[in-house]
This record gives structure tokens, sequence and C-alpha cells, in this order.
């Protein structure tokens, strides 16, 4: 459900509201205190392949606004899904939605999410500069995982419960992973370290994973991203994750990224949605190396002289 004019409208009134309420009797100061859409604290399940951007984020609207805090609890996707069915979490950044049988809960309890996509996001292939490999397809991927030995190679992911062999596991409509081909590590910085030391291993990571780590990774000289096979439309070409592919949709791997409110009253999670969607949670992205779901709009000053 993405109502992004509402929230902004939502969010005016309540800030309108505050203003009266602080400027009036001493008996409304109780009222202050409480939780509002740019005030209170609140606990945000996040997939930890995209923490990088959340945690960007988190640091401006809280610079922002020094009334709120955000306390992120990252977990792989599994997890970060069951907190907020639990409870434990009202607010989640995601690579996916929830689906029908996850949403039974909210439902039964009369709690309408709203959701809100923020990011584009892709998945990166990372292999030894020593391998012979510059290139993998999909369908190789999808082989290996179903315990086809199509390459002499190990597939390296993150976890087991992560968003990136789940994304995989979707495509492939696969219902349960044959462990011949795959190496379950403990982190995406951990695949990076396996590849950096093995030539027969393909890591696999989220782009904004890659984009954070690539710049504090002791190794980096030793890895190098794969192209993947795009074979859509009939045209074979070997793509690289970048924001020019994301944006034309020639990289294949190319995932969304989600705000899921599940808060059941008008709190925080209004606030900090309004602004992951809004003009300075889009820049944020833009800088992070992903792609927008809304370019940020550019100022620019036309002078009729020079001072």
């Amino acid at each position: 459900m993405k109502i992004f004019n509402w929230t902004y409208l939502f969010i005016l009134f309540s800030l309108c509201w505050s203003g009266c309420s602080n400027s009036g009797s001493p008996q409304n100061g109780a009222k202050g205190d409480q939780e509002d859409v740019l005030k209170g604290s609140m606990r945000v399940g996040v997939d930890e392949t995209v923490l990088p951007l959340f945690l960007e984020n988190k640091e401006v609207f809280e610079s922002s606004y020094y009334n709120a805090t955000i306390v992120p609890q990252p977990a792989a996707e599994v997890h970060a899904i069951n907190s907020l069915i639990k409870g434990e979490t009202s607010f989640a950044v995601l690579a996916r939605e929830l689906t029908p049988e996850e949403s039974k809960s909210f439902e039964q309890r009369s709690i309408k999410p709203f959701i809100y996509p923020i990011a584009y996001d892709g998945i990166v292939l990372v292999t030894n500069n020593a391998s012979a490999d510059t290139s993998f397809a999909i369908a190789d991927v999808i082989a290996l995982l179903k315990g086809e030995q199509v390459k002499d190679v190990k597939l390296v992911f993150d976890n087991v419960n992560s968003s990136v062999l789940r994304y995989f596991k979707d495509l492939g409509a696969i219902d349960k992973i044959a462990g011949n081909y795959i190496e379950i590590q403990t982190s995406s910085e951990a695949v990076l370290n396996e590849v950096a030391n093995s030539v027969e291993k393909i890591g696999f990571v989220s782009f904004n994973q890659y984009l954070f780590l690539k710049s504090s990774f002791k190794e980096l000289d030793k890895i190098r991203i794969l192209s993947v096979l795009n074979d859509k439309g009939g045209k074979r070409r070997y793509v690289k994750p970048s924001q020019a592919s994301l944006s034309t949709d020639e990289y294949p791997l190319k995932r969304e990224i989600f705000a899921l409110n599940y808060q059941p009253n008008f709190g925080l999670g209004v606030g900090f949605s309004a602004f992951l969607t809004g003009d300075r949670g889009q820049r944020i992205v833009l800088k992070s190396g992903l792609l927008p779901v809304t370019m940020p709009g550019r100022e620019i000053i036309i002078r009729d002289r020079i001072n």
C-alpha cells in the first residue's frame, strides 16, 4: 500500500497539533512527551544485507529530529521477518514484502501496513582475480543450487537465512537447496574473504554491502565482480551492477528494498517512512550508489549578473 501524499499531509497536521499543544498551558506538557511522527523511540528490523543504507538514513534522520531514536535490529531476512510477526519490532526494512501467510496475524489484529519502496539494489557475484571466469549465467547458479554440477565451482553465501540466497530460491522455484556446491559463511565480509583466498569459489553479496565493504576490504585487489548474462528479449549481453544498469533494468539480478510500517498507531514509523521516501532519504540512496525509487530533484540557480 503506497500513500505518499497522505503521509506528508498527516505529518504536517501532526506538527501543527504538536505546536499548538506545546504553546498551551503546563497541563499539556504530558502530551508533549508522547510519541508522535517525529518524536519517540522505535525498534526497526533490518535485513543485514541493506544495513549500510539503513544506518546512513538513521544517522541523518536522528541528527535532524533529535527527539527521535531509531534502534536497529539487524538480522538475516528470516529472523527480521519473525521479529516483525512476533511484535518484537513494528517496522522493518527488507528486500521483499510479507507473504499472505506471514500477513495473517496482522490481519487478525486489524493492523493495516503502510509499505513503501525506497531503493533498488542488486546481487553481486564476486570471484577471485586469478579465476578464468569473467561472467556467469543465472541458469548455472540455479543448477548448482539444485545439485547439478554444471561448473567446477562452489557458491558462497552470507547466511542460510539470507535474502540473497532466498532470492535465488524464489527465482528457480527451489524448495530445498542441495548442499553439494554451496558454502555458507557468517557475513558478507566473510564471503569476500573466502573468495579472495580461493580461485574455485564465487561469492554472493548485496550491491549495498559490496559498495560499503570495498573501501575497507584489505584484499580488494584479489577479487573482481563478474558480469551476469542477461538474455531477455533474445539478446545476449553480459552486465555488471551499477546505478545505470539498475536504472535501465539491464542488470538481471535487480531487487527492490521496502520500508514496512506495521505500527498500529500514528507514530514514529510514519515520520521515518516519509523521510526515507522523501527528497533527503532518496539523496542518501543516490549517494550510496544504489538506485532511488524517486530521483531527487536538482535546484539550478540562474543569475543575470555575477557578483
